[in-house]
């Protein structure tokens, strides 16, 4: 079963989830991003471009060529650890935007969940929650409401 780490009382859901992209991407990791609403995975897309002046995330949809060498990917299809060619040798870690649970939750090591503070997020992320819950996985709750904002 999946870690799942939910960030809860984020003021932005989608600038918090860039950051969480860009902290992980400096580290190293492998990240598919999945949402099954192509509109709103096209906004993420751009936001990943312009968050920051200075921040680059090389990101690609996971049907791209270039899919094979680029380190995160998006993707509107029921997400897979194996649309990274290079699963084999680490971990994918999966970000995931959607409001439901992707029904391929268990292929992944560790997912994370952002939650806004919007109540059309939050009511979701509890249904999230208890899914991921009655499916046996083991979750982390993080509070963000508490940092200081940067």
């Amino acid at each position: 079963m999946a870690r799942i780490d939910f960030a809860f009382g984020a003021q932005d859901r989608l600038r918090t989830a860039c950051e969480v992209v860009r902290k992980h991407h400096q580290q190293g990791r492998l990240l598919l991003i999945y949402c099954s609403q192509a509109e709103f995975l096209g906004q993420f897309d751009q936001l990943l471009w312009s968050f920051e002046p200075d921040a680059f995330i090389p990101h690609v949809d996971a049907d791209d060529p270039l899919a094979s060498c680029t380190p995160v990917l998006l993707t509107t299809r029921p997400p897979e650890p194996t649309m990274h060619t290079q699963a084999d040798t680490q971990p994918v870690w999966l970000l995931n935007l959607d409001t439901a649970c992707p029904s391929t939750a268990h292929q992944f090591e560790r997912i994370l969940e952002i939650v806004s503070l919007q109540p059309g997020d939050i009511e979701p992320a509890r249904q999230r929650w208890l899914d991921y819950k009655n499916d046996g996985h083991k979750l982390h709750a993080h509070d963000l409401s508490a940092r200081t904002p940067t």
